[in-house]
């Protein structure tokens, strides 16, 4: 990069361009694809993209608040850096570049189990807002051990992702031969198949942090998590990742409302890409909205300074569309802004960046 990131990076597509153009054709495909035929990948932005805006004007919206709220901490932006294992691919540090941009900004990130520098490397990088997400790859012994550390770095909630019973097909990296190095070395895969709300109820009933449990999409098991005091329901499909033919992560999330009813907060993520997408989200109910691919291009392309871009420009589109619909804070927002609406593209991966195939602007 040949001149300052702010003046290289001016959208958001422009980081996906760079990103493509300095990762191999195996990372690129990993960061990108989903499981199977990709079905639920699509179907995460065509949830989004079926979401229209109702807008308020002659409303005094000369001060616009863009803050809002992680477990009752105020944070800059309600988003929050979603875990990615092997974040190693897209850039020599890791996950640290990501979570100092993100406590410099004043956003929470979630770190992945299967991501360098690790717990307390990652905790290091950052003094935000933090979540430890756990693939369970142990006994209730080796379980607790990692959330007595988690505790002991300083994270604000731990995390049990949910939807990994069985590791998918990713079509795109078995038909390229594409081995992820963090695969090779993974074992104990059959203690998250075996993973039940009984252990739910027991880490529950032994740790003194916010539990997280992440991959719920039914509001049935919406009812169960708040049921054993769960205090984050995250809707996520894993990115499309997992389970083919599923909904839409935003089809998901008004069912998932009204079954915790206030009585726990609920995340999500799933092909969140523009400002639009995340005020829609909290629009529906959502506390706290989680980018996945979006700042992993922003990583690969520009590592901290470009994630911190990322940000910026992210902020400065939600600034736009609150002020557009006529509110000067996330907390007017509800349902009446909102309206069902055909999709006006096919959706896909990166439809929220129409404008990719525009000539190079000459950063690089």
């Amino acid at each position: 990069m040949t001149i300052p990131v702010a003046d290289a990076f001016l959208t958001l597509h422009e980081f996906v361009k760079e990103a493509k153009a300095r990762l191999s054709p195996g990372n690129w495909d990993y960061l990108v694809g989903g499981t199977e035929t990709e079905t639920t990948l699509a179907r995460n932005r065509l949830a989004l993209d079926s979401v229209a805006f109702r807008p308020r004007v002659l409303r005094d919206v000369s001060s616009i608040d863009l803050s809002g709220r992680m477990l009752g901490r105020r944070i800059a932006l309600p988003v929050m850096l979603a875990p990615v294992g092997g974040l190693e691919n897209f850039h020599p540090e890791g996950g640290a570049p990501a979570a100092r941009a993100a406590g410099g900004f004043g956003v929470p990130v979630m770190v992945s189990s299967v991501s360098l520098p690790g717990l307390e490397g990652m905790a290091e990088a950052t003094e935000g807002p933090k979540v430890f997400q756990l693939y369970v790859r142990g006994d209730r012994a080796w379980v607790d051990e990692i959330a007595r550390r988690a505790i002991g770095a300083g994270y604000d909630a731990f995390c049990l992702t949910v939807d990994t019973a069985i590791y998918s097909r990713r079509e795109r990296d078995i038909a390229k031969r594409f081995v992820k190095p963090w695969r090779e070395r993974a074992t104990g895969q059959h203690f998250q198949a075996a993973l039940n709300w009984d252990d739910v109820r027991r880490f529950k009933d032994t740790h003194a942090i916010p539990l997280v449990l992440k991959g719920i999409a039914t509001a049935e098991d919406a009812a169960i998590a708040v049921g054993h005091g769960v205090e984050v329901v995250y809707v996520s499909n894993h990115g499309g990742r997992q389970l083919d033919h599923g909904r839409g992560a935003l089809d998901v999330l008004p069912e998932v409302v009204r079954a915790v009813d206030g009585r726990a907060r609920v995340w999500i993520d799933g092909g969140f890409s523009r400002g639009s997408d995340v005020v829609k989200a909290i629009a529906m109910g959502a506390e706290l909205v989680g980018l996945g691919r979006l700042y992993c291009y922003a990583l690969a392309a520009a590592g901290e300074a470009g994630v911190a871009r990322m940000l910026e420009i992210l902020a400065a589109e939600v600034h736009e569309v609150l002020g557009l619909l006529g509110a000067t804070g996330f907390g007017q927002l509800d349902g009446s802004y909102l309206h069902p609406a055909l999709p006006v593209v096919t959706p896909h991966v990166h439809s929220a960046f129409p404008l990719t195939n525009l000539a190079d602007p000459g950063y690089r």
